[in-house]
């Protein structure tokens, strides 16, 4: 057991330029920065083994992103061990595309068009290639300067709570999709609808409860002056993701918290699995605007908050609070010297496949959205926005299509994870937007004090993170449970289940 060498570096990942904004099924053209969006690393090693964490403001890594972050490091870093990167992202919906212009969006769980593929007359759109060169290469210079600035120093842990994410999937007593649900492109409900009317005479309960754990991990010098934490939180960063500015939505009001309490210290925000929550609130509505007119207008006299703006200075005052309040006993246990082992495996996933009357259904709709032509009436913005949509729900079902005809050839997912022990805490990685059950089974069954769970890790190649939904959750149905938004089956989540504590329970056992 060795002494811990620890090291921070960040990079703003900003653009003014007119970027497409991911994660809509309709392209949003950005207009300007509300708020920085950001990367930042931190590198520990004990001498025997070591960690890379980067996290960026991101919805989500693809177009071989992580491959180029690699490449770059390896460049600057020849001796840097790339594979121990863990790359994640914070899900944030107002963060600039990074998708390869040339593919035309064909990554497997894409759901916005790009830029080759929809007609753009009027409307200046920058290079998303451009942009990702630009990411790729402030990332790797980011590792790269944290694997620099390595200093002994020591870590702190704990748990603490803010209420964050809600439960996103309503639940009805009957089949919402026989009475008016959607099947299209997007979605296909059933007796679930993702953020469903809760007025609804039929209203049953949310699939799912919320997690209000918060795990925080600090880190400090030799001086036990706290220098950077990672702030794991089960909630995507998505309270303002239909905006058309750049932004890292509660995050960064969340670090803007947090730095004027503690200073100006690194913050490495981490989505834990939150596949099937979200910070917005579906019921308590009206309730909701009081407590922010109340709460907030009243110190900005004549002005009236956004209610995304509002749920995010909620969130990060409770964020705040809870970082301070662990970290005030936390620090009374700071460790210089632990064992750190580090596991990076791919593992066999089991395919959500396709059944032969989707495979119909979706050749009948592709034939039928073939058949419509682009729009012409309108403003360029507004051609680009049906036009995009159009576009997307073809590129969707041609993903079905190609899905049936290639899964008896390949019924599993080859997909890299890691797992890392740190001392008494663990970490426990997956590319996907993974349902909060199957987290809970990790953590469960996890032999370590804490086990973070990161959501939406990178991974080799063009594909990132699509839904792993529960059992129960894909018999209701409903978006992010249907099956444009799963390429692994409840089984295959499972499978992450069990590989995870089965590597958990092994370096556990190793001791110290």
């Amino acid at each position: 057991m060795n002494a811990l060498k620890i090291g921070w570096s960040s990079r703003d990942v900003s653009t003014n330029k007119p970027v497409n904004i991911p994660g809509q099924f309709a392209m949003r053209i950005s207009r300007g920065i509300m708020d920085p969006v950001s990367v930042t690393a931190l590198v520990i090693d004990n001498g025997e083994d070591m960690v890379a964490f980067l996290s960026a403001d991101l919805v989500v890594f693809r177009s071989n992103l992580l491959d180029e972050i690699r490449a770059k490091v390896k460049q600057c870093q020849p001796d840097f061990p790339v594979e121990k990167i863990i790359a994640s992202a914070t899900h944030t919906h107002t963060a600039p595309g990074h998708w390869t212009d040339k593919e035309g969006g064909k990554e497997t769980g894409s759901s916005t068009p790009q830029l080759n593929c929809v007609p753009h007359d009027g409307v200046e759109i920058a290079s998303s290639d451009e942009y990702r060169d630009f990411l790729s290469s402030q990332s790797a210079e980011a590792i790269c300067e944290a694997y620099a600035r390595r200093t002994p120093g020591g870590i702190s842990f704990g748990y603490g709570y803010a209420v964050v994410a809600h439960s996103r999937r309503v639940v009805y007593f009957d089949d919402f999709g026989q009475r008016g649900g959607s099947k299209n492109g997007f979605m296909i409900d059933g007796h679930a609808k993702m953020y469903g009317n809760t007025r609804d005479d039929n209203f049953s309960h949310y699939e799912a409860g919320a997690d209000h754990f918060v795990n925080l991990l600090y880190t400090f010098d030799q001086q036990n002056k706290l220098t950077g934490a990672i702030v794991n939180v089960p909630c995507p960063s998505q309270c303002s993701e239909s905006r058309y500015q750049i932004s890292a939505d509660y995050w960064h009001d969340t670090r803007e918290a947090i730095r004027r309490e503690h200073g100006n210290i690194f913050i490495l925000p981490q989505c834990a699995a939150a596949g099937d929550l979200s910070p917005r609130l579906l019921h308590y509505k009206e309730a909701q605007a009081r407590r922010f007119r109340l709460k907030y207008d009243s110190k900005t006299p004549g002005q009236t908050i956004d209610k995304d703006l509002g749920e995010r200075k909620d969130i990060a005052e409770r964020l705040a609070a809870a970082f301070s309040e662990v970290l005030s006993w936390a620090k009374n246990d700071i460790q210089t010297a632990l064992p750190l082992k580090h596991v990076v495996t791919t593992v066999e996933l089991e395919k959500r496949l396709i059944t032969p009357a989707e495979y119909q259904f979706a050749c009948e709709r592709l034939e039928a959205l073939q058949k419509e032509q682009f729009t012409t009436e309108g403003t360029p913005l507004e051609r680009l926005n049906v036009n995009s949509c159009l576009v997307s729900q073809r590129g969707r079902f041609e993903r079905i299509i190609t899905r049936y005809k290639t899964q008896q050839q390949s019924p599993t997912l080859p997909t890299e994870m890691h797992v890392l022990r740190l001392g008494d805490v663990a970490f426990a990685t997956n590319r996907f937007e993974y349902y909060m059950d199957f987290m809970h089974r990790i953590q469960a069954r996890s032999p370590f004090l804490q086990t973070f769970v990161v959501q939406l890790t990178a991974v080799p190649g063009m594909d990132g993170g699509t839904y792993l939904a529960t059992e129960r959750a894909v018999e209701g149905q409903g978006y992010s449970a249907c099956l444009f938004c799963n390429l692994v089956s409840p089984k295959g989540g499972q499978q992450i289940v069990d590989e995870t504590v089965r590597i958990l329970q092994e370096l556990h056992g190793n001791g110290n």
